[in-house]
Formats: structure tokens, sequence, C-alpha cells
């Protein structure tokens, strides 16, 4: 029994860590966004906007990712109630939902949409 509590003491602390890294992506890619932003003084407003929120957006989406990792390891590995298991399904859908919603916001498509490009060839208008 003293292995199985070791190894979810590890998980634990993995998936504390995982959480950690998260708050950390978000929090310094919101200083460089910032950063880039003030840093681009021949840059209009709009432009400078555009790119703080493009910066942050990806920050946002890359530390949900990690996030997610974390709660999937703490509620699966360390402690599988079906309490647990269904509060984490309910916290991968929303924080998906949120990623999804943040990359359509930063890149102008859905994530599925990878090759398709957001505006239309010059080739169908001269048709």
């Amino acid at each position: 029994m003293g292995m199985i509590a070791g190894f979810r003491d590890i998980m634990a602390m993995i998936g504390l860590a995982l959480d950690g890294v998260g708050v950390l992506i978000v929090a310094v890619g919101a200083l460089i966004g910032m950063a880039r932003a003030l840093l681009r003084r021949r840059d209009s407003i709009a432009d400078r906007y555009r790119t703080l929120r493009e910066d942050l957006g990806r920050a946002i989406v890359l530390g949900l990712e990690f996030l997610i990792a974390g709660d999937i390891i703490r509620s699966v590995v360390v402690d599988p109630t079906v309490i647990n298991v269904v509060v984490l399904g309910l916290i991968v859908l929303i924080r998906t939902f949120l990623s999804m919603t943040l990359q359509l916001e930063v890149e102008g498509r859905w994530p599925w949409h990878r090759g398709v490009s957001a505006a239309p060839s010059s080739q169908t208008k001269s048709q």
C-alpha cells in the first residue's frame, strides 16, 4: 500500500507542477505581449492592440493545455472517484471551449480548418 501512496503523491506533485507551468506561461506570455506592444512605436495603436491580443490569446491557449494536463493527472491518477472524473470532464469541456474560441479569435478560423484560408483566393474573384 505504501508504494501506491508514494506513486499518487508523485502524480499529485506532477499535476501541481503542470498547473504551475500553465499559470507561468499565461503570466509570462502576458508580459511579453505587453512588452512587444509597447516596443512597436512605429505601428498604429490598433495594430499594437491587435498584436497584444494575439500574443495574449496564444499564451492563454498554451497555458490552458498545461492546466488541463494537470487536472487529468490529479483527477484520474491521484483520486479516481466518479465525482472527480465528472468534475474533470466539466473542467475539460469548459477549458476546451475557451481554447477553441480563443484560437478562433487569434487566428480567425476554427482549429479544424488549419489548411483553409480565411479569405477567398483571387482566382475565384476573377472568374
